[in-house]
């Protein structure tokens, strides 16, 4: 049985910044940002915005009324409560059945990725059913801090099934797991403290460790990849990774691969960091941004600190280009609107705090958080 990903939806903050304009206000050279770094905006959510409401409306994307649904997984490590799922708040938001699994998974960023791997058992037991698997994230380090220019904000979801139409798992996959203080974000903290180098370093030794291991494990080599996807907290990050293979192929093989890499950068580039989705992203960006082919073998490479990696393999299927609304995608990004780093500072600053409610009237989204009362957080869906 083929199973994999059947549709794909994102969805960012219709706000933005520009990072020129970002490092002229922390009065840092620009190129530190936008080369060294390798961003060019970055995604400001709204007061009334978090994990729970950017789920759902990247799953309102791709939901319809035939989809048999019976397990949803939000892979999130900016997780609104310590004790209820951001799944849970999801099932009347999106008029999900009762019927179903949903819960979330906290592992930094590797959560979106732990969720898709017990999707594709879930439909291995359950072939007439589906499995939506979210990642949803916002990215706080802090008002100029050295983590600021890798903030950002996003969701990514994906409905997995059999007879996918877009990527078919291929069932050659190799993980690890090891106690690291490279990243971590304590319950009393909306911000994460990290340790920048070192995280680098982890980040690079990981895959390489994998690596090694999949290459012996499913007999492979440089050559039979056109492409390879990194998690992409920056979008310099996964070329770190992809350096350390400049030795194992010839020049040419090499640039397929940069150039690929590329292309999978495009979207991240101008959203910033998506932690459970950036791997995913960057897999929509190469499949709007590149050239993709049906039939092509992807290596993924997902990530998440404390630390989780793992390396697996899907293949591009015949129906992709149909299924995948790239103009869709494309109208989340063009459809924003820029705000000044003045504007960016006051919307961080402001959170809802309980007893404050939103009005509908400055809401510009389908689903939001209206209101903290009692300490428990309540939602809404409105028509635009």
């Amino acid at each position: 049985m083929d199973i994999g990903i059947d549709k794909i939806g994102f969805y960012t903050p219709k706000k933005y910044i520009d990072i020129v304009e970002l490092a002229k206000a922390r009065n840092v050279d620009p190129d530190k940002f936008t080369i060294g770094i390798g961003q060019s905006k970055q995604s400001v959510p709204m007061q009334y915005q978090d994990s729970v409401t950017m789920a759902a409306e990247a799953a309102d994307q791709i939901i319809s009324d035939d989809d048999n649904i019976g397990l949803v997984i939000v892979g999130t490590e900016s997780s609104v409560d310590e004790s209820k799922a951001v799944a849970a708040f999801l099932t009347d938001l999106l008029n999900l059945p009762k019927n179903i699994r949903a819960f979330e998974i906290k592992e930094a960023c590797y959560g979106a990725t732990a969720g898709l791997k017990m999707a594709e058992g879930y439909v291995a037991l359950n072939p007439d059913k589906k499995a939506l698997v979210i990642a949803s994230d916002i990215a706080r380090y802090g008002i100029n801090t050295p983590g600021e220019v890798t903030q950002g904000a996003g969701s990514v979801a994906m409905m997995v099934s059999q007879n996918p139409r877009i990527l078919k798992f291929d069932h050659e996959e190799v993980y690890m797991t090891k106690n690291v203080g490279d990243f971590w974000r304590p319950t009393f903290s909306k911000t994460a403290f990290a340790r920048g180098k070192f995280s680098n370093q982890v980040y690079v030794e990981f895959f390489s460790e994998l690596w090694k291991k999949y290459q012996t494990d499913f007999n492979q080599t440089v050559n039979n990849f056109d492409t390879m996807l990194f998690h992409i907290p920056y979008t310099k990050m996964g070329m770190k990774a992809l350096k350390t293979l400049k030795d194992e192929t010839d020049l040419d093989k090499f640039a397929e691969l940069s150039e690929h890499y590329q292309a999978s950068i495009k979207m991240s580039r101008e959203v910033g960091n998506l932690y459970t989705g950036s791997l995913y992203l960057g897999l929509i960006s190469y499949l709007i941004n590149g050239d993709p082919k049906p039939g092509e073998k992807i290596l993924m490479f997902s990530y998440g600190s404390g630390a989780v990696g793992e390396l697996y393999s899907v293949t591009i299927q015949p129906e992709f280009r149909r299924i995948l609304d790239s103009e869709k995608i494309k109208k989340v990004l063009n459809n924003r609107e820029k705000i000044s780093i003045s504007e960016y500072e006051n919307i961080f600053a402001k959170d809802l705090q309980n007893g404050d409610s939103i009005n509908d009237s400055d809401v510009f989204d389908k689903f939001y958080l209206r209101e903290i009362k009692e300490s428990e957080r309540l939602y809404k869906k409105i028509k635009l």
